[in-house]
């Protein structure tokens, strides 16, 4: 069996990074780890070739060459999954859809004409299908359950081109033990956190050494610290098989912000090289926060538990939603003064958009406040797909205004230089390892020269091209002079702003003025009374 795994591109969304990419001479930010892990699912007897639209075309020779093709998005993918839908029907070939979107919304998805379709995790799901298949069945739902993450298989790394990527990704657990009203990741994994056998993890690791990797891995777990006494026992055999392989790749995830009130699990953290954490913050209003269920963020002042991992070593890009219920007139203004006072360099800002399956997409329905068609699966892409308790364009304007103060070049310059001076210098400067020094191991020379483009590149755009590029040199000195240890985070997150502000400038702009001409000036904004 010739197997088609086809990740469809996604338009530009913040996600992409296409500007950082490009600094980076890659292509895409991270490969698509679903149907890396369905590859390893499929009997090992099949030829499987894996097309991420991303990163190259899906080509007729790719047709040809298929017997089957699986596909695999989310809800942004949308459109280009039914066109891929579409096109193997064309050529009758028979299609598999999964993914977080076939999950979440299998009629719709099923009403485009797909043959076969897997409704949530893979890892019994997938082996039902192949049987079908076997059997000669020619369509059918197959329904995954929740598995232990023992079950999960080493995802075939060997299908993905490396070089088009920034980096890698890798998963550890999936669930949340937290419960936003917004958010479906307990929707479609469940509030019991499973995670992946020491074992597991360190093999994963060992294969993607193995085949050349020396540079970032994304951890893409949604609360990589929902089992904190689980992570610390991770993090410790992480640091050790680490440290026997020279410290060949460093770390980002997403944690709770509730990460700030455990000193010991934020030095595992930078102990084992985690760099950034992505951290749900949501609302500088507490109120908002109760409201929407988001409980972890309000036991300690906000900017108290960001300065707590900053000051700890580890850098937080801070996201947060404009529009969520109870929120008060100049919740932008608000997110900016809190960004501001914790100088977080890397900030997104959102605007609230209801995902099916979610609590909040249920209440909204029943209230009637969903607008159902407006649906996107993008914060910025659809706009709202909701009736807000405040003015729909009051907070389009809060949006596109909070973007245009946090990404004007100097703001984020002056951002980045605060932060990385109040940050403790690296655990390497403070002679902080436990056993003596750890050796770093040397990127190979295609690195080392695309890190020299990268560095070029990004000199130019801001140092040379940009209106500040002044500031630009300033801060650089500066971070040299006070906190040398950081200049490489200081200017690897100098490229990623630079993507952010381009995005904003060359995309939401545009996506603001579409999203406000639209916006129904006679549809009155919902009531806190009328939807308390």
């Amino acid at each position: 069996m010739n197997a088609l795994l086809i990740n469809p591109e996604s338009p530009e969304t913040f996600w992409k990074l296409s500007t950082l990419c490009g600094l980076s001479g890659k292509k895409a930010l991270l490969p698509p780890l679903g149907l890396i892990t369905v590859a390893a699912l499929l009997p090992r007897d099949w030829n499987l070739r894996l097309v991420d639209q991303e990163v190259q075309d899906l080509t007729e020779e790719d047709w040809a060459f298929s017997d089957i093709a699986l596909v695999s998005g989310m809800i942004i993918q949308r459109e280009a999954i039914h066109e891929t839908i579409s096109q193997a029907g064309q050529r009758g070939v028979p299609v598999v859809v999964g993914g977080p979107y076939a999950s979440i919304m299998p009629e719709e998805v099923l009403a485009r004409g797909c043959d076969f379709l897997v409704q949530g995790e893979g890892e019994h799901a997938v082996p039902a299908l192949v049987r079908a298949l076997e059997a000669g069945r020619t369509s059918g739902v197959f329904r995954g359950q929740r598995p232990g993450m023992s079950e999960s298989p080493l995802p075939r790394i060997d299908l993905v081109r490396m070089q088009d990527y920034v980096t890698m990704p890798l998963q550890i657990t999936r669930g949340c033990p937290y419960d936003c009203e917004f958010c479906n990741v307990s929707a479609l994994y469940g509030r019991k956190l499973r995670t992946k056998d020491l074992d597991q993890v360190l093999a994963e690791m060992e294969a993607l050494y193995r085949a050349g990797w020396r540079s970032e891995v994304f951890i893409c777990d949604d609360n990589f610290i929902g089992n904190r006494k689980k992570a610390k026992v991770l993090l410790a055999a992480m640091y050790d098989w680490l440290k026997k392989k020279d410290m060949p790749f460093n770390f980002w995830t997403q944690a709770s912000l509730d990460l700030g009130q455990d000193q010991e699990l934020m030095d595992l953290m930078t102990r084992a090289n985690f760099a950034h954490v992505f951290i749900g913050v949501e609302s500088s209003e507490p109120e908002v926060l109760e409201a929407a269920n988001k409980h972890q963020n309000t036991a300690r002042p906000l900017a108290e538990s960001i300065n707590t991992i900053t000051k700890n070593g580890l850098t937080v890009m801070a996201s947060f939603i404009l529009g969520l219920d109870r929120e008060s007139p100049g919740a932008g203004e608000r997110i900016v003064s809190l960004v501001n006072r914790t100088n977080v360099p890397l900030v997104m800002v959102n605007i609230l958009h209801a995902a099916p399956s979610t609590r909040l997409w249920e209440r909204l329905k029943k209230e009637g406040r969903l607008i159902e068609e407006k649906t996107q699966g993008d914060s910025h892409v659809g706009g709202m797909n909701l009736v807000p308790q405040r003015p729909a364009k009051d907070i389009y304007n809060e949006h596109m205004q909070a973007w245009d103060r946090l990404y004007d070049s100097a703001a984020f310059l002056n951002r980045l230089r605060r932060y990385y001076q109040t940050m403790r210098p690296t655990r390497r400067a403070l002679g902080r390892e436990d056993q003596g020094p750890v050796k770093r191991t040397r990127a190979p020379l295609g690195q080392t020269l695309s890190n020299l483009r990268s560095l070029i590149l990004l000199c130019w755009a801001l140092g040379v091209r940009d209106r500040n590029r002044a500031l630009f040199w300033k801060c650089l000195l500066a971070i040299r002079r006070d906190n040398p240890s950081r200049i490489i985070r200081f200017l690897a997150d100098c490229g990623t702003c630079y993507s952010i502000m381009t995005y904003k400038n060359t995309r939401l702009r545009g996506l603001h003025k579409r999203l406000m001409a639209e916006q129904d000036v006679d549809r009155p904004a919902a009531t806190g009374a009328e939807h308390a």
